[in-house]
């Protein structure tokens, strides 16, 4: 068996880790920060626990297929809640929309809001229903690296009903004339993707996902999913090196040799980089043996990155859902300002996390926990003042809609993390947080490749390259990751080097 170094423990990092431990191998992974978990890690504070990043936990069906694939149940390793209402969205004074869980009563409240949309949204789902078997049953588990992948005689039929070459914004105004309705169906796109008039419309099935799937919490945070998928691969025996950052691959005629990490370097197999694509190419390989230049990264979409705000406040907020979407403001402008015009927003779209309405465990008795995040374009200059600006535009707005007075009185503990953040943590190129937009041109076969051309043994993983940006897609990835690495190392090729 081989000896596999794993760079990075985010989702991808662990679930590749997990996969290949699980052949026999003997993984090592090499994580940058004091703690696993990528853009998932956790920290406590005054009381507090905070999850840093990901806070939607839709796709219930991609976790427990990992966890099958261990022999696990979900529910052995942490305890989901479905939240009712999945999430509120604020339109501005009492005009919001609190979307029910169960898809009858989500049906009504389109009908209220619009009469007859209740049976558009019926048709909308069921299309959006075959895409998400589709796409995630099949088309989401390829490795991207041909279009012959897709040559299946039912993919090639089912093309156009797939609508991977209609726009997203087309396909929700065909069925919905309601502002507030559009929204609500576009908001999943503005948060981890691209405009929505450049979005193929297959990605509909995300719709499918959080509305008829349901919007879950895990109890404890999503700190939980990263501490099962942990104990699964601390039970098959990866090895964990934590403040560990990866200075260089060692590649031998075409062939990666060993990592180097503080001067040292420690042979392996194969290499298996979940940590941020371009860092890895621009800052561990030499130029020669890199996939792609700095203009083809300078050309590509990215999704947003983002502002948040980690607040501990010492009262409780009763008009505050576990998800808040405040959207005011005008969707098309604020995403203008992320794709088109990158540039701080005029007039801010941003999503507020209150995880403390549903898990008592995450703040002190009769406090709040929040977390507030806006979207901004990658690659902005984010000073202090500039932070502060935004929060204090947050803060009013969510007083406006709870009816609370001077928040800010009320904070026992704030902490702001954004562009340069994520850049110093995760060597995030222009400080992305959910890695390339889905645009047409960068779904499947068009994204970055996740085998490196001219190393035979490295293999890439996350959301820079397939399937996508998300928390279940980076899972996918890293078992993508996973089997190429295997088939390489099953291979004659591989055989004929040691």
């Amino acid at each position: 068996m081989a000896t596999i170094a794993v760079i990075g423990s985010g989702f991808s990092g662990l679930s590749a880790a997990a996969y290949l431990a699980k052949q026999g191998h003997t993984v090592n992974v090499y994580e940058k920060n004091a703690t696993p978990g990528g853009r998932a890690r956790t920290f406590t504070a005054n009381g507090y626990l905070f999850d840093m990043g990901p806070s939607w936990y839709w796709m219930p069906d991609v976790f427990e297929k990992f966890f099958a694939d261990f022999g696990y149940e979900v529910s052995e390793l942490y305890r989901l809640e479905k939240l009712d209402p999945a999430f509120e969205m604020i339109f501005g004074g009492k005009d919001r929309i609190n979307v029910p869980a169960d898809f009858n009563a989500l049906c009504e409240m389109f009908n209220g809001i619009e009469p007859g949309s209740d049976v558009q949204l019926k048709k909308f789902m069921e299309e959006a229903a075959y895409k998400y078997k589709a796409g995630v049953e099949n088309l989401v588990y390829k490795p991207g690296l041909s279009l012959f992948e897709f040559a299946e005689a039912d993919i090639i039929m089912n093309m156009f009903r797939l609508q991977v070459f209609s726009s997203f914004s087309k396909h929700v105004n065909k069925y919905f004339k309601d502002a507030r309705l559009r929204a609500l169906m576009e908001f999943p796109v503005l948060f981890l993707g691209a405009m929505p008039s450049k979005t193929p419309a297959l990605y509909s099935l995300m719709n499918y996902a959080g509305l008829k799937l349901g919007t879950w919490y895990p109890q404890g945070g999503f700190g939980k999913v990263i501490s099962a998928m942990l104990h699964v691969c601390i039970e098959k025996r990866v090895n964990f090196f934590y403040n560990s950052p990866v200075e260089e691959i060692i590649v031998t005629d075409g062939i990666a040799t060993g990592v180097r990490i503080n001067g040292n370097v420690i042979t392996c197999d194969a290499v298996v980089a979940s940590a941020d694509y371009h860092h890895v190419e621009d800052k561990l390989l030499a130029p020669a043996l890199r996939n792609y230049s700095n203009e083809y990264w300078n050309k590509k979409t990215f999704a947003p990155s983002c502002l948040i705000f980690y607040i501990g406040l010492t009262k409780k907020i009763e008009k505050l859902r576990h998800h808040t979407l405040f959207f005011e403001e005008s969707l098309l402008q604020h995403s203008i300002e992320i794709y088109e015009a990158p540039q701080w927003p005029t007039k801010p779209l941003f999503y507020v996390c209150c995880p403390s309405k549903t898990d008592a465990t995450v703040a002190p008795k009769g406090h709040e926990n929040l977390f507030l995040l806006m979207p901004i374009a990658p690659g902005l200059t984010d000073s202090e003042a500039e932070r502060e600006k935004y929060f204090s535009m947050m803060l009013r707005r969510i007083e406006e809609a709870t009816g609370e007075d001077n928040l800010s009185a009320f904070i026992d503990y704030k902490k702001s993390y954004c562009v340069s953040d994520f850049i110093e943590d995760y060597n995030s190129y222009k400080g992305n947080a959910y890695g390339l937009a889905n645009t047409l041109l960068q779904t499947a076969v068009f994204k970055p490749k996740i085998r490196n051309k001219k190393v035979k043994n490295l293999f890439y993983t996350g959301q820079l390259t397939v399937p996508g940006p998300g928390v279940p897609p980076s899972i996918i990835s890293g078992k993508i990751a996973s089997q190429q690495s295997e088939k390489y190392l099953n291979s004659k090729r591989y055989e004929a080097t040691i």
